[in-house]
């Protein structure tokens, strides 16, 4: 898999105005109504938004008949992972154009503090993590639930004042693999393990119920505002098993709060950065 194209739009909780709840479907708004904490309710807002805004823009449709749909796997209530719900024959009772049929195309959601990333890919499953850093994680109570053994040792080998962005830049890739594999978190993390921070991103051991799966995965390493890990990875099912290699430091140094568009290749991904918060701010004025 060779550069593999990405788009990564960055938006932030302060994006979050009133107007953009008109993009929201009854489901979404119900959510959103009855959302409790403000900072959560306002980073559904801006994923939502943000997702239909960008996803309208590809299959050229107005952002609020983006067919999103959340299907909890457990419960089956409206709250697992958003995906396009597209039918084969496009979006019932909307005037559609060609591009509206595109079943190509597949977007990952992710949110940490106060900021919200989406990712689009085409011909590929894509996952999108991002963390925030801070100073009072607790770095070790979090490594030993996400770390395998040797990731715990090697993180344990660095001084302390190195281990929270060692950790973070591991777990933003695992999410993101895990994330592209349609999985989420119910696969234990420690079972996945990547290689160490300072080498190009790849996975290095799957978990037993994933090691069968066929697969190519790419991925790449992003920072946002030059201090928060991300890391965005992209699975092509069918395509023989491996894992993408690269160092893809350079693949996401942009941001979204109208710095400018960043790009770069890294891992089997070609990453193109754009800033969310003037695609929100373009639609609420």
């Amino acid at each position: 898999m060779t550069g593999h194209p990405v788009q990564v739009w960055w938006a932030r909780l302060e994006d979050a105005r009133t107007g953009l709840r008109a993009l929201l479907d009854p489901v979404e708004r119900v959510r959103y109504d009855s959302t409790v904490d403000p900072a959560g309710r306002g980073r559904f807002l801006v994923g939502c938004a943000l997702s239909r805004l960008v996803l309208g823009e590809l299959l050229g449709l107005p952002p609020a008949d983006v067919p999103l749909r959340r299907v909890c796997p457990r419960c089956g209530g409206p709250h697992g992972k958003v995906h396009l719900a597209l039918p084969p024959d496009g979006p019932a009772g909307t005037l559609v154009t060609p591009a509206a049929y595109d079943h190509s195309v597949a977007f990952s959601v992710t949110h940490s503090g106060a900021l919200v990333g989406v990712a689009v890919c085409r011909d590929g499953e894509v996952g999108l993590d991002v963390e925030e850093s801070h100073a009072d994680m607790d770095v070790d109570s979090a490594a030993r639930v996400a770390l395998s053994d040797a990731e715990l040792a090697a993180l344990y080998a660095r001084p302390a004042a190195e281990r929270q962005p060692a950790f973070l830049r591991t777990w933003t890739r695992k999410e993101a693999v895990l994330k592209a594999l349609g999985v989420g978190l119910g696969v234990p993390l420690r079972e996945l393990e990547v290689s160490g921070p300072e080498h190009p991103p790849a996975v290095l051991a799957w978990p037993a119920r994933l090691a069968t799966r066929p697969h190519m995965m790419g991925m790449a390493d992003m920072v946002v505002d030059g201090t928060h890990p991300a890391a965005v990875a992209v699975a092509v099912a069918g395509a023989g098993a491996g894992a993408g290699a690269g160092n893809g430091e350079g693949a996401g140094n942009g941001d979204g709060a109208g710095n400018g568009d960043g790009e770069g290749e890294a891992g089997g991904v070609r990453v193109t950065v754009h800033d969310g918060s003037g695609t929100l701010a373009a639609y609420d004025r």
